[in-house]
């Protein structure tokens, strides 16, 4: 990124300028910041005065930075209450998902180094026990994922009946997760809001995380930076309409000409995310899935090649769509349209970061075109049509096998009765006659949460090995001479997107699927949620958030 793209970018206000704890400015310093954004130039002087600040700015703008800068000052001139236990935090940090957890607490090393705060982060999929036994040490500041904080804190690892700082990062988000729940249970366990400090950060701030803002925080100061939506001017976009079975010939014929180096491509469902990986990579382009089955330590590892630029190119499903900060992404493919027109927003903002610009190319097939005037109206403008050549099909497709998808054996090493259709899906996706991940939400396996007691074993099909099917019917396999589908002009004549059914599944066997998940006992969800666990430390986090 040029000087001059950075300066753009920043504020005329300097760090210098506000009076921070020397040991904060040192780290400050050491990171090669000087200038605020836009965001950190509005919040800070608020919450440097110890004023609650709920503010808007999507991941990328510097907000992370602005609450850790606020939060350290806060700690370093307010002693700790002589009543504070060994086990007792200082500050709590919440992220929806490990790798925003993550990211945070990197940023908090990097920041605080000098402080002489001790610093920790717990999420789920990794070592278990030594998260507890650090907390059990005593820490200042605790970053981690709802389900894990939880489970900890109901074990008594730690208290925090006495900590001056929370923050709760992409709130948005954990509405979309379903965590709201467990946020609203750590928020009635922190002292009072008028004996705390408390920032919220979210990329939209609707009327949701509003209301939950004026409920748990004090007389919260709102802070706007563009919205996000707006960012999406600084994306060169373009959209194709591609036969189903033109879609992976097409991707493969864009990802060849733009020479891919750092691309991520965004699908709507984890077995498209998995067959994707096995395509490129079978047709030499170093290809990760991304995706809530993934385990953490190789999420993480793929974060870091790919941040490193050793992996070309990232499929992910919406769980990395939102509060990844990877600079210098070149190319972001919506391979599926999104059917949240915001998912959109934030898929294409992983691209043209900190005031760069980038590359957006969307793919509208005949299944998900129909969420295309969502999209268009959410961002406020048509996004511009590019006709599908011949010379951008890549003809010389290597196919490999499918992945072949089993039911996962129930507890006892029993399978689930009757689950001729696939069960339930689980946290591989898929089941039945179609996948019944298209057209939903994200599935709380792709974050961090404590599961019910008394619920269902979760099990769904897994990977075993190679040939069958998976995905879609009818969307890899290509035609013998591939042709491009016919092309909507951009004006004056209905688009796929006006004529779309989506979906090719016949309407029985959703049915049957349906009529099977109502089957006597149900899908095993216990008595209450976050609040509703008897005994500390009886909940444990679901597959998708470790432990």
């Amino acid at each position: 990124m040029s000087e001059e793209t950075t300066n753009q970018h920043l504020s005329d206000l300097t760090f210098s300028s506000l009076e921070l704890h020397p040991s904060i400015m040192q780290g400050i310093e050491e990171a090669g910041f000087t200038r605020c954004t836009p965001i950190q130039a509005q919040t800070l002087p608020i919450a440097l005065a110890g004023k609650d600040v709920a503010g808007q700015a999507q991941t990328g703008t510097g907000k992370t930075a602005a609450f850790l800068v606020a939060l350290f000052q806060n700690l370093l001139n307010t002693p700790a209450p002589p009543t504070r236990s060994k086990t007792g935090i200082r500050a709590i940090c919440i992220a929806p998902t490990r790798e925003l957890a993550v990211q945070i607490y990197n940023d908090a090393e990097v920041l605080g180094r000098h402080t002489g705060l001790k610093i920790a982060v717990v999420f789920g999929g990794v070592d278990y026990d030594k998260q507890r036994r650090e907390l059990e040490d005593g820490v200042d500041v605790l970053i981690g994922t709802p389900g894990r904080i939880i489970d900890y804190f109901k074990q008594h690892v730690y208290d925090m009946r006495h900590a001056q700082v929370a923050v709760l990062d992409e709130a948005d988000r954990m509405f979309d997760l379903g965590f709201i729940a467990d946020i609203r249970y750590i928020l009635r366990r922190l002292p009072a809001a008028e004996h705390r400090q408390s920032m919220l950060f979210s990329a939209t701030l609707s009327q949701r995380v509003l209301e939950l803002a004026y409920e748990h925080m004090n007389s919260p100061e709102l802070i706007q930076i563009e919205p996000e939506k707006i960012t999406a001017d600084r994306v060169r976009q373009v959209i194709y309409y591609p036969a189903m079975n033109e879609k992976i010939p097409l991707l493969l014929g864009l990802l060849r000409k733009h020479d891919a180096k750092r691309t991520m491509v965004f699908v709507n469902t984890k077995r498209m995310c998995e067959r994707l990986e096995d395509v490129l990579r079978a047709n030499g382009i170093n290809a990760q899935a991304l995706s809530g089955d993934v385990p953490q330590k190789k999420r993480l590892k793929f974060l870091a090649d790919f941040h490193a630029g050793d992996l070309a190119v990232l499929i992910a499903t919406d769980v990395a769509s939102r509060g990844l900060h990877i600079p210098e992404v070149s190319h972001v493919f919506n391979y599926d349209v999104p059917q949240d027109a915001a998912d959109y927003v934030h898929r294409i903002g992983r691209t043209a970061r900190a005031g760069a610009s980038g590359d957006a190319i969307t793919f509208a097939c005949e299944e998900y075109a129909v969420a295309l005037p969502d999209v268009e109206k959410y961002i406020g403008r048509k996004i511009p049509y590019e006709p599908i050549s011949p010379e951008a099909l890549a003809v010389d497709v290597v196919w490999p096998p499918r992945r072949v998808w089993e039911p996962r054996p129930g507890p006892g090493g029993r399978g689930r009765g009757g689950d001729r259709f696939g069960g339930r899906g689980g946290s591989g996706g898929g089941g039945g006659f179609r996948d019944r991940d298209r057209g939903r939400g994200p599935r709380r396996g792709e974050g961090d949460r404590p599961a019910r007691q008394g619920g269902g074993s979760g099990q769904g099909p897994r990977p075993v090995g190679t040939g069958g099917s998976a995905g879609g019917a009818g969307s890899e396999a290509p035609r013998a001479n591939p042709q491009p589908a016919p092309q909507a002009p951009p004006q004056g004549v209905s688009s796929p997107a006006e004529t779309a059914g989506g979906g090719g599944a016949p309407a029985n066997a959703e049915g049957v699927a349906r009529k099977r998940r109502r089957r006597r006992g149900g899908r095993g969800r216990g008595k209450g949620g976050a609040e509703g666990a008897g005994a500390p430390g009886g909940e444990a986090p679901a597959a998708g958030g470790g432990e």
